[in-house]
């Protein structure tokens, strides 16, 4: 799915995305320009909601992409969302998003983002061992916080170094090889102030090999199994993250969410079953995969420059400043020309941005139809 679902080439010959011309959208609003299709992020959250069949509770990443009108769609199918700051919490709570279903995630929150989220009644996802103290002088004597422990599987999922996040060395939760994550059970189940209701993991991010999901829940399934004998505790949810990667080139064929949620849901259900525990209630946290799909990025040409025999540079009027992937992650993108985009290309071009460095690259040889500044 690399276009919104009401994409179409109108009468004018131009790119239009629910109902708008998206040349018209360009010269109005100015470049760049991200536009989202409400349609898309609608169906795409309805995916996830049936999926998950009751059986759990679906959050929005809100660091995906968040806006007051976006959030109000995104609660309006029923999702909860994840923040990972006071900022974005702020701007939940200003959209009107229900306080009950925002859960507050993050490592090495501040106390700022600890009062804030236990002042809106969030769900609290403890990420490291600090936080244990950042919410002993939060939360009033005599009153409990709702929390979560973030632990990390130890697995290391096929995607980018630098958004795999669930593997041992990582910046992120209480490992589980290590011993850690038990260790903070046992602290957040003796604290006075918290109530633990749930574990959270999430290995990564732009994931098409579901595999990884499977490894990463036996694993936990393990933990809880320990935890049970161990400690008498079983947890009433269990958060697998989220991370479905998302289509970005037409060669890109990522799983459905269905498909994803089905996925994690059997591994959970079944893992289970076979070590006599309780399943406790599924927690999984799309974001690129519902905005992504819905968004389309709009640039205009700005300078051309032809080095004979070597490369075409065709300058916009964005770059790394607004899309740090290409560089960050060799991520790969498409490029169509919005004012035809049916029109055949005549030969690679590389898209550059405007910044002051010469690895501000959105795409290198790609084939475009001919293309002039403006």
């Amino acid at each position: 799915m690399l276009f919104p679902v009401t994409y179409r080439v109108n009468a004018a010959g131009h790119m239009e995305v629910g109902g708008c011309d998206l040349v018209d959208l360009a010269r109005g609003h100015g470049t760049p320009l991200y536009v989202y299709d409400e349609a898309t992020v609608r169906q795409r959250s309805a995916e996830y909601i049936a999926a998950m069949g009751g059986a759990g509770q679906v959050l929005y990443s809100a660091k995906a992409f968040a806006s007051p009108q976006f959030l109000r769609v995104i609660a309006e199918e029923g999702l909860g969302l994840d923040v990972v700051s006071a900022g974005e919490l702020h701007l939940a709570l200003t959209s009107g998003f229900p306080r009950d279903r925002i859960h507050f995630l993050g490592n090495n929150k501040s106390m700022v983002d600890v009062e804030a989220a236990y002042s809106a009644g969030a769900t609290i996802v403890i990420d490291g061992d600090h936080e244990f103290e950042l919410l002993q002088q939060v939360v009033p004597e005599g009153k409990r916080a709702s929390v979560m422990l973030r632990v990390s599987p130890g697995v290391k999922p096929d995607t980018h170094d630098h958004i795999s996040t669930g593997q041992l060395d990582s910046k992120f939760g209480f490992s589980i090889e290590s011993g850690a994550a038990r260790k903070a059970v046992e602290t957040a189940l003796k604290h006075p102030r918290l109530e633990l209701v749930g574990l959270h993991s999430h290995i990564g991010s732009q994931i098409f090999a579901l595999r990884a999901y499977e490894q990463a829940m036996d694993i936990m399934l393990g933990l809880l199994s320990q935890l049970r004998d161990e400690l008498a505790f079983e947890p009433r949810k269990l958060g697998a993250g989220g991370g479905l990667g998302i289509a970005y080139t037409q060669n890109d064929d990522p799983p459905t969410p269905r498909h994803f949620v089905e996925t994690v849901r059997h591994a959970l259900e079944s893992g289970c079953a076979q070590r006599g525990l309780k399943v406790p209630e599924l927690v999984v946290e799309p974001g690129r995969s519902i905005s992504g799909p819905a968004g389309i990025a709009l640039y205009t040409v700005g300078s051309i420059k032809d080095i004979p025999g070597v490369r075409r540079y065709v300058a916009v009027d964005g770059g790394m400043g607004d899309n740090i992937r290409p560089k960050l992650y060799g991520a790969r993108y498409e490029a169509f020309l919005a004012s035809d985009p049916d029109r055949a290309p005549d030969g690679n071009v590389t898209i550059a941005g405007k910044y002051c460095e010469s690895t501000d690259i959105l795409i290198s040889d790609i084939a475009m139809p001919p293309l002039k500044s403006g």
